[in-house]
């Protein structure tokens, strides 16, 4: 199988599908993999590792059988793609199904890496939490960056300082990152999620759970959180008032998939938080779980630093770039057999993440988006 890697060309993108280390297994597994010039050098993974790995470097990986990307191709290299030709990236299908269906009319095997299914088996392959897990972590250092001051207990000859309180709403890969994050700076940690099964996991890492009565439990399927209803969404922002109020810091990470973010954090919520206080939104890509949220810049709004930064695991690349084509390598390992690709969709991973095969679109979850559509 000819594998190609082409250069990201996203602006701020400055992570890589396939790193060296990856590249050498799927060579010695008997592919090639062709990577364009440059394509690494932005994730500090020049050309001349790649060649060391065994790939050969080119003016345009399109060419390939396979194509790997980080983010999905953009509108001039869309025109690249042919048919039968294999392509593998971040394709956000429920946020776009319109992106799905325009590469089902070019005849491409399209597969997403955030439709990967959430199970055992699929774990080496979950791009979607090893980003996050990127995205966590650089959301304290931006905190704590922002923060006039510091996050742990400090005993000195002035006296003693108090440590900083930090409130994480949501306990997914990222709001776990961000409590073990700040718990290692030193933080007092307290955390929120709707729900309650990931309180074992909250307390494990040394923060206080905060226990919320909705009436419901926003565990969605595939271990995805789901949308509350009215009234219970209600409830949640009332009480979440207090404890947005009480903190030094909230990091903010609650997302539904292929929906808006949910506002948790009002307009009102900001002017009663402590002047200096910070707001990372991890959701500002999809609205914002901050309602003051400006995405792609951090603004200060009633002595507030509300932080909007978008694509957080792209400023971190290299390890980014690390654990994304680690998952890839996962993803063809299942996908390839005898250096063909073999489409089984009766693996529940394959049909869960393959979106468009034989000119139509496969996956389920984004046919019904396009139904509506199709019928008007």
């Amino acid at each position: 199988m000819k594998i190609g890697v082409p250069k990201e060309t996203l602006p701020g993108e400055r992570r890589v599908a396939l790193v060296p280390e990856t590249v050498q297994k799927l060579t010695k597994q008997g592919n090639e993999v062709v990577v364009e010039r440059g394509a690494g050098t932005e994730a500090a993974f020049v050309d001349g590792a790649y060649e060391q790995a065994g790939a050969r470097i080119v003016e345009d990986a399109f060419a390939a059988d396979l194509v790997v990307k980080v983010q999905k191709p953009a509108p001039a290299e869309i025109g690249k793609l042919r048919q039968g030709q294999l392509l593998i990236g971040f394709l956000q299908p429920l946020i776009d199904p319109r992106y799905a269906q325009t590469l089902a009319e070019r005849g491409v095997t399209a597969l997403s890496m955030d439709a990967i299914p959430r199970i055992t088996r699929a774990q080496p392959m979950d791009a979607l939490s090893s980003q996050a897990t990127v995205a966590g972590y650089k959301a304290v250092l931006l905190a704590a960056d922002a923060l006039p001051r510091f996050f742990p207990m400090l005993t000195t000859a002035a006296g003693t300082i108090a440590p900083a309180k930090a409130f994480v709403i949501g306990a997914g890969v990222a709001g776990l990152q961000a409590i073990a994050t700040a718990r290692r700076l030193g933080a007092v940690v307290q955390a929120f999620d709707t729900r309650p099964v990931v309180r074992e996991q909250v307390e494990s890492l040394g923060a206080k759970f905060l226990e919320i009565e909705l009436g419901e439990s926003g565990a969605g399927a595939g271990g995805y959180a789901k949308e509350l209803s009215e009234e219970a969404h209600r409830k949640e922002v009332e009480l979440l008032g207090k404890a947005v109020r009480d903190n030094d810091i909230v990091i903010s990470t609650a997302a539904i998939p292929g929906r808006k973010a949910p506002v948790l954090i009002t307009a009102e919520m900001v002017p009663t938080m402590r002047p200096g206080s910070v707001i990372v939104d991890l959701a500002a890509e999809t609205g914002g779980n901050c309602e003051l949220t400006e995405a792609g810049r951090t603004v200060v709004k009633h002595g507030v630093t509300i932080i909007g930064t978008l694509n957080l695991p792209s400023t971190m690349p290299y390890h980014a770039s690390q654990m994304y084509s680690r998952n890839i390598a996962s993803l063809l390992a299942l996908l390839l057999k005898d250096g063909q690709a073999a489409i089984d969709m009766d693996d529940e991973v394959l049909k869960g993440t393959v979106i468009t095969q034989g000119g139509q679109v496969v996956h389920d979850a984004t046919r019904k988006l396009l139904a509506p559509a199709a019928a008007t």
